[in-house]
């Protein structure tokens, strides 16, 4: 399947979740689907459309930080783009990798997704993607993405690996994706985090980041880039659903 590959680099959050609700407004006038990369100019988080960080975020903890905050134009919890890989899928209602099915859509991204972890990893390990949503440790364990497994992550074993939120017009769809690459900081969450104790728990015992040991920033910024390579492969080598 032949995709439109963008790279924007380095943006503000808010610039870079504008871009992807701009390029989602777009979709109708592409017949290829897109793979969005683009890069932090500072550490942030994103939160999903409907989430009011300021009720699980210690907003004065985040400015400390240097935590730049930006609603997405997708669903889901928050997540810290500090320790993870970022990207973007957008699908026009035209394609034939499109279906008007959100989980087939869901499946279809992250199949292609543990793919590429597999290749990247080098190994032969079982990766799969979870059949069903994790419950909640409590209620703002559920709104952070990293803090449970829900419906079609890629898990690696009982931890999940990668996760996503999706959002459907009938121009197409938007998958906002993450691929974890190092544990959480304790020190930044304990700051910024206002239920600290239980969603760092919860996001040590629920994931599974792809650099294990010290883990260094130019270890972080070698992954990034090998990670493109192998996602941009594996979706272009993806069968479309429809297709199937």
């Amino acid at each position: 399947m032949e995709w439109e590959v963008l790279d924007t680099g380095l943006r503000s959050a808010e610039e870079n979740m504008r871009l992807d609700a701009q390029l989602l407004e777009s979709l109708g006038s592409k017949s290829r689907p897109i793979l969005h990369f683009y890069e932090w100019q500072a550490p942030s988080a994103t939160y999903g459309y409907f989430i009011d960080p300021e009720a699980f975020l210690n907003l004065e903890g985040v400015k400390r930080q240097g935590i730049e905050l930006a609603r997405r134009p997708t669903g889901g919890g928050i997540v810290f783009h500090i320790w993870d890989f970022a990207f973007s899928i957008l699908v026009p209602a035209t394609c034939s990798a499109f279906s008007l099915n959100t989980l087939e859509n869901y499946a279809f991204v992250n199949e292609a997704v543990k793919r590429a972890v597999r290749e990247f990893r080098g190994a032969s390990e079982e990766l799969g993607l979870t059949p069903t949503d994790a419950p909640a440790l409590n209620e703002a364990c559920g709104r952070f993405c990293m803090a449970r497994p829900t419906k079609y992550d890629v898990m690696l074993g009982s931890r999940k690996i990668a996760g996503a939120a999706q959002r459907k017009t009938k121009e197409g769809y938007l998958h906002q994706g993450t691929i974890a690459l190092r544990m959480p900081s304790d020190a930044v969450l304990g700051e910024v985090l206002k239920d600290g104790v239980d969603v760092a728990k919860a996001m040590l015992a629920h994931t599974q980041p792809l650099l294990e040991g010290p883990v260094i920033e130019i270890d972080v910024k070698n992954a990034r880039k090998l990670l493109k390579e192998v996602l941009k492969s594996q979706l272009q080598n993806s069968t479309p659903l429809k297709n199937r």
